[in-house]
């Protein structure tokens, strides 16, 4: 059965009838490509230029068409709707142009192909997206380093395998989680340049026949070069891939970073408290406070995982050369960047809002946590590490049968465990004094965190 809705297709002098209602409603994309039409005008009125440039449009044809994509702009952005006929929103454009100048429209696809005017579109619209996610990104980080700021001198556990490890500043623990968004911003920074390639002029594969100049299309877009081969340019998906790729690490590191706070929040740990604006509560039981923005953040991890698989495994099954299949890639690309746009400022109000128990933190570090120190003690009497470590761990066991801490056995049990052992050795299992002993660069260490907000500071 053949669709009987008119349209102003792109393409069909060669079919004696229009395609079917079943193919219409798969091969239409408008519904996904909409959010592409700043660009495609962008695009084309470059391109109008570049064929007056090369002798194909008059000057006259040059101004009527730079003008009526400038009033399709004006009616898109008022909120002109696509039509039933409306493939995508290329044909749309191209309706739209040929509404407000006529038959000259139908000179602007000359030497233009749908193959290399979707991908520059694309491109285009990623490297926007790349700048915006950026400044979410470091909005967030913004919020993590002034959070740090007030956490120099709190105290709290670190863990390994989710068990008490050694006591850290609470600042050093939270801008743990700010360098892997930097690492994030440095990839999104790349993903964004390997984009800024420009396809336009690549036709639908074999190159434009017409005297067009592409360094100057490269020019007046944006792009930093131009595509060096015509088949690679229309079917080249890399940026696409590098953007998902980066997305989905960020959504990994922020699922990190939702997770501690999740559990830190829970009643057995109370190290935070959250906020109002950014939790909710339970239809049923009255004294429920969830975490939501933190655990919708968590399962972003697996969708943008998702997405990038998705385009992967698409990529991954194509001949060389344009191939429908790439339609698609944009419903995954829209899809994580929407979705990062979401959670980045509902993780950033998050952490804005919490409430750090810095009591309840303290608390939980235990003198078990210095066994290290206990021993680094030894070290610096002349013991081996080696024996300073079977001393100390004699000394754990001990505490674990007496049901005490490690601070909390006699003077005579911790000198009886080692000859190096002095009357001092036990100053050795304070917290502060633990943290205090890390100057090391990037350690934990009260001038070390310093140094270190301070290069966070920098780098945002």
């Amino acid at each position: 059965m053949t669709t009987g809705t008119s349209s102003h297709k792109l393409w069909g002098g060669r079919f004696a009838t229009g395609p079917a209602e079943a193919l219409d409603r798969l091969n239409r994309s408008i519904g996904t490509d909409f959010r592409l039409w700043p660009f495609d005008i962008q695009l084309s009125r470059a391109w109008a230029m570049a064929l007056w440039q090369g002798g194909v449009l008059t000057l006259e044809e040059n101004e009527a068409l730079e003008s009526g994509l400038g009033r399709v702009g004006e009616r898109l952005a008022a909120g002109a709707q696509p039509e039933a006929g409306d493939e995508d929103i290329h044909t749309m454009i191209d309706r739209l142009l040929h509404e407000e100048v006529g038959a000259v429209a139908s000179k602007l696809h000359t030497g233009r192909s749908r193959n290399d005017q979707v991908a520059t579109a694309t491109r285009l619209w990623t490297m926007d997206a790349c700048s915006r996610l950026d400044s979410a990104m470091a909005a967030l980080q913004q919020v993590m380093v002034e959070r740090a700021s007030d956490l120099q001198d709190a105290i709290m556990p670190a863990y390994t395998h989710l068990q008490r490890a050694q006591p850290v500043s609470a600042a050093h623990w939270l801008l743990s989680h700010f360098w892997p968004l930097q690492r994030d911003r440095r990839r999104l920074t790349q993903a964004s340049r390997g984009a800024a390639v420009l396809p336009l002029g690549a036709g639908a594969i074999a190159g434009c026949a017409f005297p067009i100049s592409r360094v100057l299309l490269k020019e007046s877009l944006g792009f930093h070069s131009v595509t060096p081969n015509s088949i690679d340019a229309v079917a080249d998906r890399d940026f696409v891939a590098e953007v998902l790729f980066t997305l989905t690490l960020t959504a990994t590191h922020l699922s990190r970073l939702a997770e501690d706070l999740i559990l830190f929040g829970s009643s057995e740990f109370g190290f935070v408290r959250f906020g109002d604006r950014f939790s909710t509560g339970s239809s049923m039981m009255p004294q429920k406070r969830n975490p939501d923005a933190l655990e919708l953040a968590r399962g972003s991890g697996g969708r943008l995982l998702g997405d990038l698989v998705a385009l992967l495994t698409t990529l991954k099954g194509l001949p060389s050369g344009y191939n429908k299949d790439l339609q698609d890639d944009k419903r995954v690309l829209f899809d994580a960047v929407d979705t990062m746009l979401l959670v980045l400022p509902a993780v950033a109000g998050t952490l804005g809002e919490l409430t750090f128990q810095r009591e309840r933190m303290r608390e939980a570090v235990t003198g078990g946590m210095m066994a290290t120190d206990l021993a680094d003690y030894l070290v610096t009497r002349g013991a081996s590490f080696r024996e300073a470590h079977g001393a100390v761990g004699g000394l754990v066991r001990e505490a674990e049968q007496r049901g005490c801490e490690l601070d909390a056995l006699p003077p005579a049990t911790i000198s009886a465990a080692h000859p190096l052992f002095g009357e001092d050795a036990p100053d050795w299992l304070g917290a502060a004094f633990s943290v205090a002993r890390r100057e090391v660069e990037g350690g934990t260490g009260p001038e070390s965190v310093r140094a270190q907000m301070e290069r966070a500071k920098r780098e945002i």
